[in-house]
């Protein structure tokens, strides 16, 4: 079916002529790293912190379960990616290494993430813990008293719900579930029936806790606790009377969790989006996690049914859900063993915020600087009668969102309320879907996004009449609009009544939700018509400065870093002798510190209490510096597969902020920093015995906040 005039997927921005292939010595792949390799080295930073002792410990334990929760994630989406690229013969990335060779160095990569894992929580963490009064206890060391109480546990809230399934012709291999918890049980003997005993599986349903807390009467202790895999393990006899009970192993699969919907040939995207998550669960199986004593017929078994290849296989010497500790920490109230609270600095007269926005503009660094704004923006926006309008971008807005409230009762108070949901947000995807009915059923025109791209722009649109005129209001941001995450991500926001940013989120909007032919906006850049090129035409003004002896930096900030024609013009700003200062959280494929090439670029992650988020970009333009704020990362997809801003910050003073606060602050870290080398490997930095221990985010609780 061919799709509406309104699904048409928009013109792409034609992007800078290059070089061609043939005669660049630029594209060798031997100067770019690979993304998913380096994709996977973050999660190693992640794990150091796990392993540093200064951390307070269950803050070390929350990132241990991150590591595990991003490497489960890595497998759903990038690892799957790989997997169909190969499958459909699709073109190799920039580093040119072929897709088998790929997804055999992720697996190795991956193995030792997970050795890595797995000793930090048995050798280090686990006791440690239980040092300090917070026990995750053995199953071979529970005291008969913990037995009985976990033996009663099991008969009164488990066993009723778990349905076991013995394997034979009649009863096939079942269904799998994505990430579930499943126990392969070995057994002998012969049922009621007269069948005998080999394979049977038990799932634990999603409704049982993975984390058992024992009451103190029972166990001993204040803070003891137990994986429901250790209970199901120990306990898994009682659900096969009159047999025995050879041995019993959990495991776990990952499955591709990609979701790919052809919108090219839907007449509804929610429809559709809900038919493919109902079988999101079941796809592609892309690793098995199995306990290490499982004897190999059974896993051999195991990796037929979910036609994996032995490589895929990951023996694991403990919980195979270890990420589930997580649940430990918000279940102990040890403030002690917990980061010290801080307060986030408050804005000050916020109930005059429309007059605070139009006499300058109001910046916001979360979560040094409180979230409040943003709520209290939007709640007076619904109340005030001379609101007549709010438009807002939502990609994700978390459970309870305050926000929401305020939306749906602007659209009760009679104003003209518009969201773009991003439907495909991924794994927000069924949240989004209801909070789109919802809205709909409040009055609210809701809006999918544009068919082909994803709409990750962060923008608020407020339209106020003030006596004869009508005023827009502003709010662009670099993070979601998201209250629980703005106190864990580093971002930043703006609120601004300048009428040129006014006039291009609004031109912006139109064209979202309408018809609207290609615009040419004043202010702002957007993806994908004029991001990707206004990066390269800034980058290429550096260059040309530096040509000319003229001074020439370049410094940005961002989450990742892959598209290639944007590093291919680092090198050529490098070679030029632009100075580069790249501060890059994640994946970075660019290769700095090769002479000739990149010896003038700098690559470092920052690894902190906050995940790092922002994205900041600052071009030196000869002692006339421009600085954007942006809710897109230099990746292929942002830069020219999805609807993105950047917005420069005008005022000077506030630029001067920004950039002191996010950029030279965070060149200056010496404790959470990573410097990247040219072989594609980290190396933490540390103090040189002259220099001062600096914390990027450290120094700005202290100053902000403190």
């Amino acid at each position: 079916m061919s799709p509406s005039p309104s699904a048409r997927t928009p013109p792409r921005q034609p992007v800078a002529p290059e070089t061609p292939q043939e005669t660049d010595p630029l594209r060798d792949p031997s100067l770019y790293l690979n993304r998913e390799l380096s994709q996977l080295d973050f999660n190693f930073r992640v794990l150091a912190q796990a392993q540093d002792a200064s951390v307070p410990l269950l803050e070390r334990l929350r990132y241990l379960c991150i590591s595990c929760t991003n490497l489960d994630e890595f497998f759903e989406i990038r690892a799957a990616t790989v997997r169909q690229a190969q499958d459909f013969g699709m073109p190799l990335a920039a580093d040119g290494v072929p897709h088998a060779t790929l997804l055999k160095r992720i697996h190795d990569r991956a193995a030792d993430l997970v050795d890595a894992q797995y000793r930090c929580w048995n050798e280090v963490l686990r006791p440690a813990l239980s040092e300090n009064g917070v026990r995750v206890l053995h199953r071979q060391h529970w005291t008969a008293r913990q037995t009985r109480w976990l033996r009663a546990y099991f008969r009164d809230e488990i066993l009723p719900v778990l349905s076991p399934l013995g394997l034979d012709p009649a009863h096939p291999f079942p269904k799998i579930l994505n990430k579930s918890l499943n126990i392969v049980v070995v057994l002998k003997g012969k049922d009621a029936f007269g069948r005998a005993g080999h394979l049977a599986i038990v799932r634990a349903p999603r409704s049982l806790p993975r984390i058992i807390q024992l009451p103190e009467k029972a166990s001993g202790g204040e803070h003891d606790f137990v994986f429901l895999s250790a209970v199901l393990s120990a306990f898994v006899d009682e659900l096969f009377p009159g047999m025995e009970v050879k041995g019993a192993y959990q495991f776990r699969v990952t499955r591709n969790s990609e979701l790919i919907v052809d919108e090219e040939e839907v007449e509804n995207l929610a429809l559709a989006l809900r038919d493919e998550l109902a079988g999101r669960g079941f796809l592609r199986a892309m690793r098995l996690e199995i306990a290490s004593d499982c004897p190999k017929p059974i896993v051999r078994s195991l990796l037929e049914n979910f036609e994996l290849p032995e490589n895929a296989v990951y023996r694991i010497h403990g919980p195979v859900n270890l990420n589930r500790a997580a649940q430990i920490y918000d279940m102990v109230q040890r403030p002690d063993l917990k980061y010290p609270p801080y307060q986030p600095q408050q804005l000050k007269d916020m109930e005059t915020i429309f007059e605070r926005a139009a006499a300058g503009d109001v910046l916001m660094h979360h979560p040094f600087d409180a979230f409040t704004p943003v709520l209290e923006l939007i709640r007076q926006a619904a109340e005030d009668p001379n609101v007549l309008a709010i438009k807002q971008t939502l990609y994700r807005a978390g459970k309870d969102s305050p926000i929401v409230e305020h939306l749906i009762q602007a659209a009760r108070n009679g104003k003209d309320v518009t969201v773009v949901i991003e439907l495909r947000a991924r794994f927000d995807e069924e949240a989004n879907l209801r909070l789109a009915d919802r809205l709909q059923d409040a009055g609210v025109q809701v809006v999918y996004g544009v068919v082909g791209y994803k709409t990750h722009a962060k923008m608020l649109l407020i339209v106020r009449r003030e006596g004869r005129k009508l005023q827009r209001y502003t709010h662009l941001g670099t993070g979601n609009y998201h209250a629980g995450t703005s106190r864990a991500y580093t971002d930043f926001g703006l609120i601004t009544a300048d009428p040129d940013i006014g006039s291009d989120v609004h031109q912006i909007f139109q064209q979202i939700s309408g018809l609207a032919p290609a615009i040419k906006l004043r202010r702002l850049l957007q993806s994908p018509f004029t991001l990707h090129a206004g990066v390269l035409k800034r980058i290429e003004r550096e260059m040309k400065h530096a040509r000319a002896g003229r001074p020439a930096h370049i410094v940005a900030k961002m989450n990742a870093l892959n598209e290639p024609q944007v590093i291919r013009a680092l090198y050529r700003a490098s070679q030029a002798g632009v100075r580069i200062d790249l501060i890059v959280r994640g994946a970075c494929t660019l290769r700095p510190g090769i002479p000739g090439v990149s010896d003038h670029i700098r690559v470092r992650s920052i690894v902190g209490r906050f995940l790092e988020h922002s994205r900041v970009w600052w071009f030196g333009n000869d002692g006339e510096p421009e600085l954007f704020c942006s809710s897109a990362d230099w990746l292929e997809r942002n830069l020219l597969r999805r609807v993105e801003i950047g917005f420069p910050i005008v005022d000077p003073a506030l630029a001067a902020r920004v950039k002191e606060e996010s950029l030279d602050n965070y060149l200056l870290d010496n404790l959470n920093a990573w410097e990247l080398q040219p072989d594609g490997t980290y190396r933490h930095l540390q103090p040189e015995s002259d220099a001062m221990p600096h914390s990027a985010q450290s120094s700005l609780l202290a100053k902000l906040c403190g």
